[in-house]
């Protein structure tokens, strides 16, 4: 695959590290939306030195369309992010930017070019994405490698992205680069383009012909264990169990037996009737803008900064649609229930259509998670730890849920929850990953009953709980990752931007 040039502006050819430090602080990218035919050009995003701002441009203004309601309102004067949660960039921008794995490869790449990584700013990365950033803002002129139609070995991705992770210094295969250079997340994963009906796959990371599907597959580490691929296959299923609305998912296996989990993009929409033949013909996809829960609120996943109110108050605000309101507090409900603590603010996502209409994105990321210090990244109420069904009251009641509502919902997920067991074997997760996750969804879904009141035989029975009669029914009981006691500390919140 050929490489693009990655000169920045003001860097001489073969100017080396020493003029990479002499480049030019100023640089202006165009900013367009390409989710329907005939991109619209949204504004400039210009940086003087280390000031970043934006302007909007009057014919994108005089559409109507909000890109980001609550951090980048539609005036024409030069906008600029006070806050410096995203190194000063606005959150609707900073969601196009990859983080952990992918940040890893766009750093290889510059140090390969002798820049200095850490010299790097945010507008210069968002050149280097281009047209390969997820949802639907396309960043011009471009840097960054080409698009290859040439078919993907799976197989020579998966062993790089291993070396790579493990800390190989060898050079990034070009199409490893501009495969994975996009995403977000700290695990291995590539964008690819997957025709089901030939098998064969080429990379996603822009435009593909029709016949293919865009995935996002993941690749499993040492770290990870063999089997998170069928762990996370497993979690979705039990999603869709529950009720949540979930993409189509699979588990590409590759030559040497890796079971790599797969997950259809909801960025890229499949539009239209596809022509007959896998072969080619028109583009039959549209972008979708994707703006996250971080990038809304200008918080950081780095930080435990959010709530699960912030999040359905978000949600809210955004969509004005009650059901989705209901689809977050049942996302909400799960995590508690799957012991999934890596709940963090990138993990929740928003879709604008093309219309202006605003709707929460399919669930992604759902799998255990034990949770830092076996903490959820969000708090449920007035919980991080621990959480009962009195903290999903707690979230419930201000959002308007009624307690019918709540109740209907926490006793599907839990029934879902409870099929684990059925779903590991479905997936083939190995007996000692089963039972430890058995054990933690033992815990979690019993406690997420704990204070509920019990109705037997249509009459109320005040506060009795039902924690004692869930532990009998919940297989696996044991032990868990963290027994201690439900957390009692405060947790500070992350600075808010500065209005």
């Amino acid at each position: 695959m050929p490489r693009r040039s990655l000169r920045p502006p003001g860097r001489t050819p073969g100017g080396g590290a020493a003029a990479a430090g002499a480049r030019s602080r100023d640089l202006t990218l165009h900013v367009f939306l390409a989710d329907r035919p005939g991109s619209l050009l949204v504004g400039q995003l210009a940086q003087r030195g280390h000031e970043i701002a934006f302007r909007y441009d009057p014919t994108f203004v005089a559409t109507g369309l909000d890109l980001s309601p609550l951090g980048l309102p539609r005036r024409l004067d030069w906008l600029q992010e006070r806050s410096r949660v995203f190194d000063g960039l606005h959150g609707v921008f900073a969601d196009s930017l990859p983080d952990g794995w992918g940040l890893r490869l766009m750093d290889r790449e510059f140090a390969r070019l002798g820049i200095e990584p850490a010299t790097v700013t945010p507008v210069e990365r968002l050149r280097f994405v281009g047209a390969r950033a997820m949802g639907a803002l396309v960043y011009q002129p471009a840097l960054g490698p080409d698009a290859d139609p040439s078919p993907l070995d799976l197989d020579a991705l998966a062993d790089q992205a291993e070396r790579l992770y493990e800390g190989s210094p060898e050079d990034v295969l070009p199409e490893l680069l501009a495969a994975g250079g996009s995403p977000a997340g700290a695990r291995p994963k590539v964008l690819v383009a997957y025709n089901a009906d030939t098998g064969a796959m080429r990379s996603g990371a822009e435009d593909v012909p029709a016949g293919y599907r865009h995935y996002l597959v993941k690749f499993p580490t040492r770290e990870d264990g063999e089997d998170i691929g069928a762990l996370e296959m497993a979690y979705a299923a039990m999603a869709r169990d529950a009720g949540l609305d979930m993409p189509p998912t699979r588990l590409f296996t590759t030559r040497a037996g890796r079971r790599c989990f797969g997950v259809e993009r909801f960025d890229r929409v499949p539009v239209g009737a596809e022509p007959a033949g896998a072969g080619g013909g028109p583009v039959a996809h549209e972008r979708r803008h994707v703006h996250t829960l971080g990038g809304l609120l200008h918080a950081s996943h780095r930080e435990f900064g959010c709530t699960y109110g912030e999040y359905l108050r978000s949600t809210a605000a955004l969509t004005r649609d009650r059901r989705e309101v209901l689809e977050a507090f049942r996302r909400m409900v799960f995590n508690v229930a799957a012991s999934n603590r890596d709940d963090h603010v990138k993990n929740f996502a928003f879709l604008l259509g093309p219309d202006g209409a605003w709707r929460l994105s399919p669930a992604y990321d759902l799998v255990y998670a034990a949770g830092p210090g076996g903490e959820h990244s969000m708090m449920v109420g007035t919980e991080g730890r621990r959480p009962t069904y009195r903290n999903l009251l707690e979230v419930a009641e201000p959002a308007g849920i009624t307690a019918a509502e709540t109740g209907e919902i926490v006793t599907a997920v839990v029934d879902a929850v409870r099929r684990w067991p059925e779903r590991a074997r479905e997936f083939g997760v190995t007996r000692a990953t089963a039972a430890r996750v058995g054990a933690a969804v033992a815990a979690s879904s019993a406690a997420a009953l704990e204070g509920r009141p019990v109705v037997a035989g249509g009459v109320g029975v005040g506060d009795t709980t039902e924690a004692a009669a869930a532990d009998a029914r919940v297989p696996n009981a044991g032990p868990v990752d963290d027994p201690s006691p439900p957390s009692k500390r405060a947790r500070s919140r992350a600075p808010r931007r500065a209005n």
